[in-house]
């Protein structure tokens, strides 16, 4: 069969299987032979003598007894009992399955003659204690074998597919292998030479043993040849990439050094830190170079990036350009712009703010302000993507928190300009290798030093709630704020929103009536939003009763207390971001975490934050509990979820494919020499990434 030809072709598998598989995303030959397992159960063969409840285990014998009923109680459900001996003892089998189909005469003449008394055969599976037999295995993996395979079995490997309801992961394995035959129809990619210098198996061999492993050896070596590639057309992408934008010539020439980055620098009431002065020349070289900037700059919470961001603002303002600032959320531009517009109303600066919310004649005076060039900085949402938004001579866009932004929103902000310096920035940090890996066509800048003076949070895992209010309260007659913060995933989960809304009720009746009680969340107004933020930036609001919209960019000095109600439905990253509006000022802070999880894994989880106020080591720990999918936002950002490779553990290989996918792209950086790994970019969609490949 062809790699291309329909699943449904395949022998052997029943239209009804065939939808089910379709149900996976699998359509032809090359979507199952690229389908890899999930996981694998390692068996031990051992004799019937020798089980224990609770091994996985590969029993060898000859099938004594075969037969299949149906419990009168329970019509649709179909009991297959198969009981096999060798010369140490016997073993019940039982196969349960819940479908009219098995109820049928067809089925069970095909059960009795495939598993014929006398027959040999392979099982594998966990052992069971059962009040009737003893010990069974239950729902396990059968072969029919020779005598000659009986002799040399030994232990057993078997996959475990990614399944949805309704599809087991036999008819999963069945069809895999029906269509390995075609393996052999595949082309590998990667040059000879390649394979050699890095120990990588054939790419037919180590689809073969990924499904069909013989041994933890060929297993182990099909798995590391696969993660490679994984890992090595990632890059390839981003290195094409990279390289076609390194070959176009800055059309924005910079200006590093002027009166408006002196005079900012002398109305900050703080210097700056080393590691903020670091970023700012990564930023000003990259800006005065022949090339456009593509940098992203990552920083734990409170190192200031904001500043930095501003910096490289004013060096395009000053230089003649303007420049767009783009947030993920209304609050975070608005506070975007508040902070912005403070620095730059003394600078003699224009800046405005644009969101949905935005009115429609202030919308017509930003459009014309922005067209004539009188206006020199915009901040915004998404809405700065809108047609009407025309620049007269953009220079930088400065993305915030830019893995919550889709591939193509980031680039149809840059269309707006001929070839604007870009600067991105993210308050997730992660581990420099690992920033490589998700953004190898950015260049990483990291601001890995706090402020001086900034206090230290102090961070608590609590089961009750009561404790937390009586902290709250004390903080608040001392003349503190709190912020009491509700698991809001997406701003607009009504459900969600009607508890956050009967929640602050409560706590502003029930359990702190004699205090002012705010409350914010994404579905008010922008007034109303502002309103919310400036009573607490005023003192007018005591406790702020929140939803996730605070995450990033709130600055309120005073609160002391933040109380995160259900803290085991957060990411770790995401719990340490709301950490961090508190803090801010010379007060001693607090963290509450309420857990309402009664799972060990939970607690251990959210113990990482009482030990660590680290984002690096946040975020790595992060990423391996939930996978980096969740924690970086891959489908947003236009990256696929690997089938394999995890970017953490397999460091090494990481590693080894960038240093393959360098030298190739040095040597070649069209790929003309590399027809099949064109292709193979192309199958894989990198055009996610705006890599126009031949």
């Amino acid at each position: 069969m062809k790699l291309h030809s329909s699943i449904c072709d395949l022998p052997g598998l029943s239209r009804s299987n065939y939808k089910m598989l379709e149900r996976l995303g699998l359509a032809n030959v090359r979507d199952l032979l690229l389908y890899f397992p999930r996981d694998y159960i390692k068996y031990r063969r051992v004799k019937i003598y020798q089980l224990k409840v609770g091994n996985s285990v590969t029993v060898v014998g000859k099938i004594k007894h075969q037969e299949v009923v149906s419990p009168p109680k329970n019509y649709r459900l179909t009991i297959q009992t198969i009981i096999v001996k060798d010369r140490t003892g016997k073993i019940a089998c039982k196969r349960f399955f819940n479908h009219p189909y098995y109820q049928s005469k067809k089925w069970r003449n095909e059960q009795a003659a495939t598993y014929v008394a006398g027959s040999i055969v392979a099982i594998s599976g966990i052992v069971k204690a059962d009040r009737y037999c003893g010990m069974t295995l239950t729902s396990p993996e059968i072969r029919s074998i020779g005598l000659d395979e009986a002799k040399n079995t030994k232990n057993s490997i078997t996959p475990i597919y990614p399944l949805t309801k309704g599809v087991s992961n036999q008819i999963v394995q069945d069809a895999v292998t029906s269509a390995l035959e075609s393996a052999k129809l595949l082309n590998d990619p990667l040059p000879q030479e390649l394979r050699r210098k890095c120990g990588l198996m054939d790419l037919q061999e180590a689809i073969a043993n990924i499904h069909q492993p013989p041994d933890e050896t060929k297993l182990e070596a099909a798995r590391r040849r696969l993660v490679f590639d994984e890992f090595f057309y990632l890059q390839l992408s981003f290195l094409v990439r990279r390289h076609r934008l390194l070959a176009r010539s800055a059309l924005t020439k910079i200006t590093p050094a002027g009166p408006l980055i002196q005079q900012f620098y002398s109305q900050l009431p703080f210097s700056l830190t080393s590691a903020q002065r670091r970023v700012i020349n990564h930023i000003l070289n990259d800006m005065t170079s022949k090339t456009p900037m593509n940098r992203l700059v990552q920083g734990d919470v409170g190192s200031g990036k904001t500043v930095v961001a501003v910096v490289a603002i004013l060096a395009a303002i000053q230089s003649g350009y303007q420049a767009a600032l783009m947030a993920p959320t209304e609050v975070l531009a608005q506070q975007h712009h508040r902070k912005i517009a403070t620095w730059f109303e003394r600078l003699g600066v224009s800046v405005q703010l644009l969101t949905g919310s935005t009115k429609t004649a202030k919308r017509r005076e930003i459009h014309a302000q922005l067209e004539t060039g009188e206006l020199s900085l915009l901040v915004g949402t998404h809405a700065l993507l809108q047609e009407k938004v025309n620049f007269n001579k953009l220079g930088l866009v400065v993305i915030d928190e830019q893995h919550r932004f889709g591939v193509q929103q980031r680039q149809d902000l840059l269309n707006k300009g001929n070839r604007p310096h870009v600067l991105t920035m993210t308050a997730t940090p992660i581990p420099r290798t690992l920033a490589l890996t998700l953004h190898g066509d950015l260049d990483v800048s990291q601001i890995d030093e706090l402020p001086p003076g900034r206090q230290k949070i102090h961070t608590k895992v609590l089961n009750k709630s009561a404790s937390a209010y009586d902290l709250i309260r004390r903080e608040v007659l001392r003349g503190r704020q709190a912020y009491i913060i509700l698991p809001l995933v997406e701003e607009s989960e009504k459900l969600d929103l009607r508890a956050a809304v009967a929640e602050y009720d409560r706590l502003s009746t029930e359990i702190f009536p004699e205090f002012r009680v705010g409350l914010l969340h994404g579905r008010m107004t922008s007034a109303e939003k502002d309103e919310a933020l400036n009573s607490l930036g005023d003192n007018k609001t005591q406790i702020l009763v929140s939803t996730t919209v605070v995450e990033v960019g709130v600055d309120v000095p005073n609160a002391t207390v933040i109380l995160i109600d259900h803290a085991d439905r957060f990411g770790l990253a995401q719990l340490h971001q709301l950490r961090g509006r508190v803090g801010q000022g010379s007060h001693r802070s607090y963290c509450l975490l309420l857990n309402t999880s009664k799972t060990a894994e939970a607690k251990a989880r959210l113990e990482v934050l009482e030990k660590s106020t680290d984002g690096f080591f946040i975020s790595e720990m992060d990423l391996r509990l939930r996978g980096p999918g969740v924690v970086m936002g891959y489908r947003q950002s236009g990256i696929s979820e690997f089938a394999l490779a995890n970017i953490l553990d397999d460091e090494d290989l990481l590693n080894l494919a960038r240093e393959m996918a360098v030298a190739i792209v040095k040597s070649d950086p069209n790929l003309e020499a590399y027809p099949l790994m064109v292709a193979e970019l192309k199958r894989l969609g990198v055009t996610s990434w705006n890599c126009a490949l031949n």
